[in-house]
């Protein structure tokens, strides 16, 4: 059987322009890509898991790893942002059904996907009463995993479109940000947590969940977001006149908006 065939296992401070002022109030690794849906995979064998992981991001897919039972908790917490989740039962520390009994305990109705090597119906009913969206028992084509992701997506309304917009200003699935028709040069790190905000646009997006999108891969601390979003805020403000707001609301975190004429 090919490599291409099955797979295995698998008080409220506000900070910004004038103008914005006027608005009423490796594993642990992040791979950033474009403008998929985000997918946390769970799988403990590194090479499948980036061999699947691979393959749901060249069909458009941005994907977040982890490896273990407590890197899928410390991942799945309150906005953690995911579209989706797909989670092999048997991994090390708290297991699939564990990890999944809490996150539905929690009111977490993000679309989890169970991957199992039993065939046997009890086990997928325990799941499926623990709230599972769906199971695939392993070995599996990639395609019908590709096909079940798509239908869960749709059935929470949460696939996304090929392009993110707020007002003029837009971000394509290829990455590329223009204002009107003008190209906006951007950095990998800057337009990750624009397509984040534009995702959340007229809506606060917590520092936590931006330093996930962005910094999860590295050791950079929060204040590493404080720093991105100033520099993202003077190209935007620039490049728009200041119609296009990344207002900070201290404690809670950042809001994108378009300003009133």
């Amino acid at each position: 059987m090919s490599g291409q065939a099955a797979i295995f296992a698998v008080g409220v401070v506000i900070i910004g322009s004038k103008r914005c002022h006027r608005l009423s109030i490796a594993f642990q690794k992040m791979l950033v890509n474009t403008l998929g849906p985000h997918v946390l995979l769970v799988e403990d064998t590194p090479e499948l898991a980036l061999w699947v992981g691979t393959a749901l991001r060249q069909a458009g897919m941005e994907v977040s790893f982890a490896q273990d039972g407590w890197s899928a908790q410390r991942m799945l917490v309150p906005d953690h942002g995911f579209d989706v989740v797909v989670m092999d039962v048997q991994i090390p520390g708290p297991d699939g059904l564990t990890v999944l009994g809490e996150l539905r305990q929690a009111g977490d109705g993000v679309p989890v996907l169970m991957l199992t090597a039993r065939a046997g119906v009890p086990d997928r009913v325990q799941g499926l009463n623990l709230g599972a969206d769906d199971y695939l028992t392993k070995p599996f084509e990639l395609a019908e995993l590709e096909a079940r992701l798509a239908a869960l997506l749709r059935r929470q309304g949460r696939q996304r479109s090929g392009q993110l917009a707020l007002g003029d200003l837009s971000l394509d699935v290829h990455g590329e940000v223009r204002w009107r028709t003008e190209p906006l040069a951007l950095s990998k790190r800057e337009t990750a947590a624009l397509r984040e905000l534009l995702t959340s646009a007229n809506k606060t997006l917590s520092k936590d969940r931006l330093h996930r999108a962005v910094f999860s891969d590295e050791d950079a601390g929060l204040e590493a977001v404080e720093v991105l979003i100033h520099r993202l805020r003077k190209k935007l403000e620039q490049h728009t006149q200041s119609r296009v707001c990344i207002t900070t609301f201290r404690g809670l975190g950042y809001m994108l908006t378009l300003a009133k004429p």
